[in-house]
């Protein structure tokens, strides 16, 4: 939603004892704790990963094994960029009365974080099986992976959103 669009926008929400105002702080601070989980995660994973490297068998991997590791590191140190992103903005546009755009911004960047997190998830098992069990094994898990993650995260919250739409229930 556009500044000038919200500006127009009566001071109450559509919860009666709800302003504008407060909305947008709930919803910016659902979005930090929901980061909070994100950041967490890839933070834990990144680390893991990281640390793998310094392992003494890490040398011995097949070249295909440290392809995969070095995207997974890529894709990681980036995840975490991007889940980290939001608190610097809030921290860079504190009292600028932004917190309509850090909530449209904070969202898009969970979202970004949450694809990130299951890109590397997916690949962490492309990776692992692919060192106990061959690289087919392997891709098939990754493609499995996506497949669970795709029915958790996008399927699900979809079927979800069209039974509340059904019940009326759209603004909850």
């Amino acid at each position: 939603m556009s500044e000038a669009k919200h500006a127009a926008e009566p001071e109450q929400s559509t919860e009666p004892s709800e302003t504008v105002r407060e909305r947008r702080n709930r919803e910016w601070t659902d979005i930090l704790q929901e980061l909070r989980v994100i950041q967490a995660g890839s933070q834990i994973i990144t680390g893991f990963l990281l640390a793998a490297a310094f392992q003494p068998r890490f040398e011995d991997l097949p070249p295909v094994a440290h392809g995969i590791y070095l995207s997974l590191v890529a894709v990681a140190v980036a995840t975490t960029i991007v889940g980290l992103t939001p608190v610097l903005l809030h921290r860079r546009l504190f009292r600028m009365k932004a917190k309509e755009s850090l909530v449209a911004l904070g969202g898009r960047f969970a979202t970004a974080a949450l694809i990130g997190v299951g890109v590397t998830l997916a690949g962490i098992m492309l990776l692992v099986v692919e060192l106990v069990s061959g690289l087919l094994a392997g891709v098939l898990a990754a493609i499995a992976a996506v497949l669970v993650i795709a029915a958790l995260w996008v399927l699900l919250p979809a079927r979800v959103q069209r039974r509340l739409r059904r019940a009326g229930r759209d603004g909850e």
